[in-house]
């Protein structure tokens, strides 16, 4: 039996996340489905994260076994004919048995595009979150270092979660601005629920000047959502990359 790593892209807007749920449409329901019209096989897909509604994909990891004998060049294209528009799947390569898209995964990096302009985009509404008043990037890059490195992230996590252990490391935050489009990566070994969309949003309230830069230590100390911003809209949201040991 073979393992098998793809990568691939998507659009999330008409999905209800990348785990299957029942009676909703989900992105690896959709890829169970075209697995088995190309194979017959009911396989397991392992993804590299649960991707929430609505949120995007530019590189996403994902792995299954099969007994299937098409060739890892040619597995992409038959998946493409199998699966919407928008889903694509970019490369397949054979791995190690043991090789398990979540649990080897060592670093992922998201991006968050903020559409800041005083009018929205028609051509971008699916893809980016419109906020049309004006953002001081500056006083953004000064508060994402005390975002930086490893803390108790509680306060950015969203109510709903199981989750015990909410220390992470956040390694870096990155902050581009060109014309009216902001791209912010914030790249870590693991994120809690909805903690990206949590982070822009404290961020955003610094930018807006209703949170000050300095605040933000006392916010993550705190560990109360309450205090942090708000949880920006998932149109805005990818996942970027995620990285492996080898």
């Amino acid at each position: 039996m073979r393992n098998l790593r793809f990568s691939m892209s998507y659009d999330g807007t008409d999905y209800h996340g990348f785990q299957i749920q029942k009676d909703e449409i989900t992105i690896e329901g959709v890829l169970k489905n075209a697995v088995n019209v190309l194979t017959g096989e009911d396989v397991d897909i392992i993804g590299c994260g649960r991707t929430d509604a609505g949120v995007h994909a530019q590189n996403y990891i994902f792995n299954f076994k099969t007994n299937s004998s098409i060739p890892c060049d040619k597995f992409p294209i038959a998946l493409n004919t199998v699966t919407p528009d928008d889903i694509t799947i970019l490369s397949c390569e054979e791995v190690e048995e043991n090789f398990h898209s979540r649990f080897c995964a060592k670093q992922k990096t998201y991006r968050y595009i903020i559409y800041n302009s005083r009018f929205k985009n028609p051509f971008l509404n699916r893809f980016s979150y419109h906020y049309k008043h004006k953002l001081d990037i500056e006083s953004m890059n000064v508060a994402k270092k005390y975002i930086e490195g490893t803390h108790d992230f509680q306060c950015f996590m969203a109510q709903g979660s199981v989750v015990r252990d909410t220390v992470r490391t956040v390694y870096s935050i990155d902050i581009t601005a060109k014309d009216d489009m902001i791209f912010i990566d914030v790249c870590g070994n693991g994120f809690l629920y909805n903690m990206v969309r949590i982070i822009v949003g404290t961020l955003i309230g610094v930018g807006n000047g209703k949170i000050q830069s300095e605040d933000i230590s006392k916010i993550i100390e705190g560990r109360k959502r309450e205090n942090a911003g708000m949880t920006v809209p998932a149109c805005g949201l990818y996942l970027k990359e995620v990285v492996y040991e080898n």
